[in-house]
């Protein structure tokens, strides 16, 4: 009698699926025909779909892949972390290509840069540089930050808790992370036009994030605005203070009185 090699259950001469785990009856060996067939069942099946379903309807129909989600729809599109993860790996991708062939980019790529001294160009090309570096790194740190934000700003429609509002921000971030990248991509042959496009990646993120909660919460455009301006008043606030500490940083290293002359 032989056993299911992934939970030793006893399989029947005519099983093809193991009774108890699901797991397919594999008594062959690898050969470089069943790897083409593995590869092409991954790729071209009804589920390789999914990623192109899920980013295509976070557009058209955002309410139903988020709330469907949250409401315990798993199987039509791709959960939030696998999406997050296709997010994070097409971003790593992209600032790996950017760093390692495009690496004075940054130099040229903003044209207010001409109105400052070598000390400034030099710092804000390296906040830049370490922004593209660590960008995975702030992705992760950004989500359950967003998410307190969201929770705040809709605290008087409580319709999503801060685990449910953790939902909406994973696939909102990495769809227009996503769609950042894409711009990117786009425009890194031009230095013009990828400093325009470096900068409209906030402005894009608050614009999808403004849309995905009008469709979820149904708001009005009045409403809209209002909590759009709410959220932008907290992130305004967080940006204030992140300059001020890194202006005391600065100080305290020294470091701000060469960058101001």
């Amino acid at each position: 009698m032989t056993h299911c090699k992934n939970c030793q259950q006893p399989l029947a001469t005519e099983d093809n699926f193991c009774r108890e785990c699901g797991a397919a009856v594999i008594q062959h060996r690898l050969t470089l025909k069943y790897l083409f067939q593995e590869f092409y069942n991954s790729f071209f099946s009804i589920d390789s779909s999914k990623p192109v379903l899920t980013f295509i309807d976070l557009f058209k129909k955002p309410e139903v892949v988020i709330g469907g989600y949250i409401n315990g729809l798993r199987k039509r599109y791709i959960h939030a972390f696998g999406y997050f993860t296709i997010a994070i790996t097409l971003s790593s991708f992209f600032f790996f290509i950017f760093l390692k062939f495009f690496p004075d980019l940054l130099e040229n790529a903003f044209s207010y840069q001409n109105e400052m001294n070598a000390a400034q160009k030099k710092m804000n090309q390296e906040i830049m540089q370490k922004t593209f570096e660590y960008q995975s790194l702030i992705f992760f740190a950004s989500i359950p930050l967003l998410s307190l934000m969201a929770w705040i700003v809709f605290f008087n429609k409580r319709k999503y808790n801060y685990a449910e509002n953790l939902i909406i921000v994973l696939y909102g971030y990495s769809q227009a992370s996503i769609v950042s990248v894409i711009f990117y991509f786009l425009t890194v042959w031009n230095s013009t036009l990828f400093g325009y496009a470096t900068l409209s990646v906030l402005i894009v993120q608050i614009g999808y994030f403004a849309y995905i909660f009008k469709r979820l919460y149904k708001l009005s455009i009045g409403q809209l605005i209002i909590k759009t301006l709410f959220f932008l008043a907290i992130l305004i606030t967080i940006y204030i203070v992140l300059v001020i500490t890194v202006i005391i940083f600065m100080a305290a290293t020294g470091n701000l009185q060469q960058f101001a002359q």
